[in-house]
């Protein structure tokens, strides 16, 4: 039956590696399921209703991912719109979050109607692949930067931003021997590795005190949240801008991911291009839609999905195993919480470092190819937006190979993007 619907052995995988790449992606995104409801608490939401909402979130798209595409490609409440949907939507322009849902809700019916008319797979497809290179190369640097901030390698600084960590503090001590196992488990090529290394940290942080084991196990889900978004509200021309912004953000996010971990397992063509592409963008696109309706806020594709795929992970059956513990998780919060942040770094690390090896494929030789692509590599970890990155790397490679006269070699899609890249940063 398994072997029927995820073509275990067409893809060089069977049901154990599936399992554990699941079990390792799960573990690397848990976080959200506790990270999501703090940040939205500040929107106004209620703690344990967006809890239960944001594991159901999760789970319903992960699952028809996987067996709707076939591919290891898991999805939650995206960190940074939650973000941007409280403090800048709900606490800034001082809208009931009930509108805010419904602004995420336009703005997912609109990108579902850009993929049900091929518009953002032909968007995808007309990205050249220097570009869709250093993508992958600029997630994997912003994956290691989360981990280490994760870690206590990287903190805060007033002069310079960021700031070398303290090794006095518990939590960095912890993380770094979780590191160092997961190496050592790497270099022996141990089946699992990274999933041993965050079950091996987390028992560490028990041990010194970090994390704790949870007064009760189980816990009864609150959906009162649920459908609770107000999409008349939403349709007015002054948000309109916002709107546009947060489909901005939200097209080329999944964009970024996908190119990374399609060329992490292995998936894309020669040219760059990752099959039953349009399967992909229209379970994402509809995923934000669902996200606005659970008020979860929008749902996408998880770069940590690219743990999975580092774990062996290469069919849907990886998405399914994740799904299922996200429902799981709708009555097992208090258990999961057990995993503390600094046993996910190590793997976040360690994952950022296998994302960066396709930069030796970068043509470093052609200026016009290779710039943009640094700016890309660049901008990606610096701004904490894979977005915002690609912008950069979008702009520059128009206005460079227009300087230099090789105007042909731009695709008619990429100046409109490109174009509205501008309009967008203008807006922000």
């Amino acid at each position: 039956m398994l072997e029927r619907i995820f073509r275990l052995k067409e893809n060089n995988t069977d049901l154990r590696t599936e399992v554990v790449a699941g079990l390792t992606t799960f573990m690397t995104m848990a976080y959200i399921i506790f990270v999501n409801p703090s940040i939205l608490e500040a929107a106004g939401l209620p703690r344990m209703p967006t809890i239960a909402a944001t594991a159901l979130a999760a789970a319903i798209p992960t699952l028809v991912m996987g067996f709707f595409t076939n591919y290891p490609f898991a999805l939650a409440s995206g960190m940074g719109l939650n973000a941007v949907l409280t403090y800048s939507v709900v606490v800034g322009m001082k809208l009931p979050w009930q509108t805010g849902m419904g602004i995420i809700f336009i703005e997912g019916a609109a990108i579902t109607v850009l993929v049900l008319t091929r518009i953002r797979e032909s968007v995808m497809n007309a990205i050249p692949l220097s570009l869709k290179r250093s993508i992958g190369v600029g997630i994997g640097l912003l994956i290691a930067y989360i981990g280490m901030q994760q870690a206590g390698w990287v903190t805060a600084n007033q002069a310079t931003l960021t700031s070398f960590g303290s090794f006095r503090s518990a939590g960095t001590l912890v993380a770094t021997a979780g590191l160092i196992i997961t190496l050592i488990l790497m270099v022996r090529r141990v089946k699992g590795a990274i999933l041993l290394g965050i079950i091996i940290t987390t028992a560490i942080a028990l041990i010194s005190g970090i994390t704790r084991l949870p007064e009760k196990w189980v816990s009864l889900p609150n959906f009162s949240t649920f459908a609770r978004l107000d999409i008349p509200g939403a349709l007015k021309i002054s948000l309109l801008s916002t709107i546009f912004s947060f489909m901005m953000v939200d097209f080329f996010d999944t964009m970024g991911t996908v190119v990374a971990v399609g060329g992490e397992g292995g998936y894309l063509t020669s040219d760059g291009r990752l099959p039953r592409l349009n399967r992909v963008l229209l379970v994402d696109s509809l995923a934000a839609v669902w996200g606005a309706i659970c008020s979860a806020s929008s749902v996408t594709t998880y770069i940590e999905s690219a743990s999975g795929v580092s774990a062996g992970g290469r069919t849907g059956l990886t998405a399914v195993v994740v799904g299922i513990l996200f429902l799981l998780a709708i009555f097992f919060a208090p258990a999961i919480s057990i995993v503390p942040a600094v046993a996910t770094a190590p793997a976040l690390i360690v994952v950022g470092f296998l994302l960066m090896a396709v930069v030796r494929d970068v043509p470093w030789q052609d200026f016009a190819e290779s710039f943009p692509a640094f700016l890309t590599i660049l901008v990606i970890p610096l701004t904490l937006s894979i977005s915002r990155g690609i912008g950069y790397g979008f702009i520059t490679y128009t206005l460079v190979k227009l300087m230099v006269g090789r105007w042909r070699e731009i695709h008619p899609l990429m100046a409109v993007v490109s174009a509205l890249f501008v309009l967008s940063f203008a807006l922000h």
